[in-house]
């Protein structure tokens, strides 16, 4: 199976194609793992809009197939701010149905921990953290080698994050060095990530969930008009 995955939850602006296939027989419930045929990320916060849709149609190119070869889009639904969040989502959206291909949310901060499975024990428990902006972090804790959310995701400042019982950290460079724990070197959500965490889902066919990003919180536009009425005495 072909999937297109996408992901605007951090500042890097993340596209790509992944062929995720069956591992043994057609009811096996693993996967040989997902396998990255293309892939173009930039960081950049303020580019979304305008990187996202050619960075896929470069990856398409790339990998040498036709859009009709995509059988699913996989989108990262944050936590993350909200401008650059829905971006990307509402370009899977497009992308889904100008195919007719189902469109499949996955957590972003899962994905990451995803990619980190290589790196943790059986005993390991993962803090993944990401920028919330306003001094703020984005965080959630993982389990069984990062495929399990046992907490999260939440919005918090970093002195008010319990750390107790983490035992690795990954996400946003700036703010994993706020920590006295040792890093893995994954900050954003990558392709395969993003497929991975879907890829139980995209196997089974199982129709995909109505996507739904994860603010956490509202958007700054919509608290100032709370903060102006509240000085209006409304």
């Amino acid at each position: 199976m072909l999937a297109l995955a996408v992901d605007t939850a951090t500042p890097a602006v993340t596209a790509g194609l992944v062929e995720l296939e069956q591992a043994a027989g057609a009811n096996s419930p693993d996967t040989a793992g997902p396998r990255t045929l293309a892939v173009r990320i930039l960081v950049d916060a303020r580019a979304h809009a305008e990187a996202l849709t050619p960075q896929i149609l470069e990856c398409i190119s790339e990998a040498g197939v036709a859009r009709t070869d995509i059988a699913a889009v996989v989108a990262g639904t944050g936590p993350g701010p909200f401008t650059g969040l829905r971006v990307g989502m509402a370009t899977a959206a497009a992308f889904g149905d100008a195919l007719g291909i189902p469109v499949h949310g996955v957590c972003s901060l899962d994905a990451i921990a995803s990619d980190c499975a290589g790196e943790l024990g059986p005993d390991d428990e993962l803090l993944v953290v990401t920028d919330a902006r306003r001094r703020e972090v984005y965080s959630a804790r993982y389990r069984d080698r990062g495929a399990r959310r046992i907490a999260g995701p939440e919005v918090t400042k970093p002195a008010d994050l319990d750390v107790t019982g983490a035992t690795f950290l990954a996400g946003s460079a700036a703010h994993t060095a706020l920590f006295d724990l040792p890093v893995l070197n994954v900050q954003t959500p990558s392709p395969a990530g993003l497929v991975g965490v879907a890829a139980s889902a995209l196997l089974s066919d199982a129709a995909p969930e109505p996507l739904v990003p994860l603010y956490l919180r509202r958007p700054d536009a919509v608290e100032r008009s709370y903060r102006t009425l509240d000085r209006m005495g409304a």
